[in-house]
């Protein structure tokens, strides 16, 4: 009998943490959590330093066609990025130093990326998907609440782009899965997960956290183009 009460007891507290946590976010008029924010996001260079799977961190799990890729992978040949051409969806919330602000209401969810000053609309007002999606850099997104855990599903990619700074490949087959859930009003706690099986055997996450930038600090100008010393000094082919 002690033990159960002992066990209820614990279940309470938790219970009651839970729910003082989800009181103390910001909401939106309609309850849902208030992702409206400028953020600060960790550099993610290789995503296999957080990639969670099976087999442990740090193994990715290629077919062969994903390895040969990655093996090969040589930018100083062509460094899509060293010619200010879009980084994609993976790639851009993957660079450090570079804050996005996110706008949201009841039908839209919109990343704003300092770096290049780039957005990407998620549609939130829970449209079906078309049929057929013209391929795009960033993908085509839609996002639906599960609880106060905002799912993003986007596929579409046009395959031009890498999944982070050292190269780790994708293609046009990937469905790219993100969840973002407001731990605190400072903290977004955010995952990735990458599905493409014409360059690995299964899906795989990676992980992170989100970091609200202080008041009074916003998104600034960026230019690619400006003073890109990979095309001036010739860094890259």
């Amino acid at each position: 009998m002690k033990e159960r009460l002992i066990g209820t007891t614990i279940f309470v507290a938790s219970l009651l943490a839970s729910l003082a946590q989800a009181q103390s976010i910001p909401r939106m008029p309609d309850g849902k959590p208030n992702l409206n924010g400028v953020w600060q996001h960790p550099y993610v260079s290789d995503m296999t330093k957080d990639a969670k799977d099976q087999k442990g961190a740090g193994e990715l799990p290629f077919t062969a066609w994903g390895a040969n890729d990655f093996k090969t992978y040589d930018p100083a040949k062509f460094d899509y990025t060293g010619h200010c051409l879009p980084f994609g969806l993976m790639r851009s919330i993957n660079v450090g130093g570079y804050p996005i602000q996110i706008m949201q209401n009841d039908q839209y969810v919109s990343l704003l990326f300092e770096q290049n000053t780039w957005f990407h609309v998620i549609y939130a007002d829970g449209r079906s998907r078309p049929k057929d999606l013209e391929p795009t850099w960033f993908g085509t997104s839609f996002g639906k609440w599960d609880g106060d855990t905002f799912v993003v599903d986007t596929i579409g990619f046009n395959g031009k782009t890498r999944l982070d700074t050292v190269g780790h490949p994708h293609t046009d087959a990937l469905h790219l899965t993100e969840r973002y859930l407001l731990t605190d009003p400072q903290h977004i706690a955010y995952e990735m997960t990458i599905d493409d099986p014409k360059a690995y055997t299964k899906p795989w996450k990676n992980t992170r956290v989100f970091t609200r930038m202080k008041p009074g600090e916003e998104l600034i100008e960026y230019s690619c183009e400006e003073n890109n010393r990979d095309f001036t000094e010739g860094h890259i082919k």
